[in-house]
């Protein structure tokens, strides 16, 4: 099992890997359309998504969570 002081870095890793899947395959659909070899070129922008998707969760989480803060009560 996982120790609960790495929880954000795994909840950052799971937040990355589903936004970045729905977002290319969004991305991936719009662009070549449902056509044979779909769910490769679909997983072929996955890959270097969630490449930039987790770090960047990681960095910009932080700074929702005050913005967030700063807005509510």
């Amino acid at each position: 099992m996982i120790p609960q002081k790495y929880a954000h870095i795994l909840f950052a890793f799971f937040l990355s890997g589903m936004m970045s899947l729905i977002i290319t395959a969004i991305a991936t659909l719009r662009t070549s359309g449902l056509t044979d070899g779909f769910v490769g070129i679909w997983l072929g922008a996955w890959v270097p998504g969630w490449a930039v998707a987790f770090p960047a969760v990681l960095v910009v989480a932080p700074v929702t969570r005050r913005i967030v803060a700063a807005l509510t009560r």
